[in-house]
């Protein structure tokens, strides 16, 4: 049987319930050329994606001049940092989760399409750094999820197998990216499935204790 040595998470909409917070600054930034997604759209078809690839998409499906990626893209991460700065808090579940992990002698990292500054502070607002690694961020591969290479530049990082990994994921391309990396995936809902008995009991099934 495996023994799993790590936990990677995935950020938003794991350990930080920002879905709305992305589609809020996106769809503010969006706004200054008159062009908006609906929630529907974010939740299905944009959810857990880069906003570098969500603009490529708008471009090819509504006609989004590509000059004004770089501009959007700036403004979205401003707008999504004002709501972080406000609405980010410590989640006693997740600092438990993540203290008790870490007490049992797990590694943990975790590994998001969000950019590098916005990692370093939802974690930092969110008290959860001290239990991590390292973060890896779509600054940091050439292929975002889904595709697995952040998972796997997680796995090689650590120095340990795929199957020693247990991985975390709440969306569609995240979920994708897990599987296809080869390490074990729990699958959640939302933020509230995401505490330390929920992810023991998938670590024992694993293990088959």
């Amino acid at each position: 049987m495996p023994k799993i040595k790590a936990v990677l998470f995935d950020m938003d909409g794991v350990l930080i319930d920002a879905k709305d917070w992305h589609y809020e600054a996106l769809n503010k930034a969006l706004g200054l050329f008159g062009m908006e997604i609906s929630r529907y759209d974010h939740l299905v078809t944009y959810d857990g994606l880069p906003t570098k690839m969500k603009l490529e998409m708008l471009s090819a499906e509504r006609g989004l001049p590509k000059a004004l990626h770089s501009f959007i893209n700036e403004m979205k991460q401003q707008y999504t940092m004002e709501i972080v700065h406000t609405a980010c808090k410590p989640n006693f579940l997740h600092e438990y989760a993540l203290s008790k992990l870490r007490t049992d002698g797990y590694r943990m990292a975790v590994c998001s399409n969000s950019i590098r500054d916005t990692i370093d502070v939802m974690m930092d607002k969110a008290s959860l750094k001290p239990y991590l690694e390292f973060y890896i961020s779509a600054q940091d591969v050439k292929h975002s999820k889904p595709n697995p290479e952040i998972y796997l530049n997680a796995i090689a990082r650590m120095g340990l197998e795929p199957s020693e990994c247990l991985v975390i994921e709440d969306n569609e391309n995240g979920i994708a990216a897990a599987y296809a990396s080869g390490a074990h995936v729990l699958e959640v809902a939302s933020v509230s499935d995401v505490h330390f008995e929920n992810i023991k009991r998938c670590i024992a099934a694993i293990e088959g204790t």
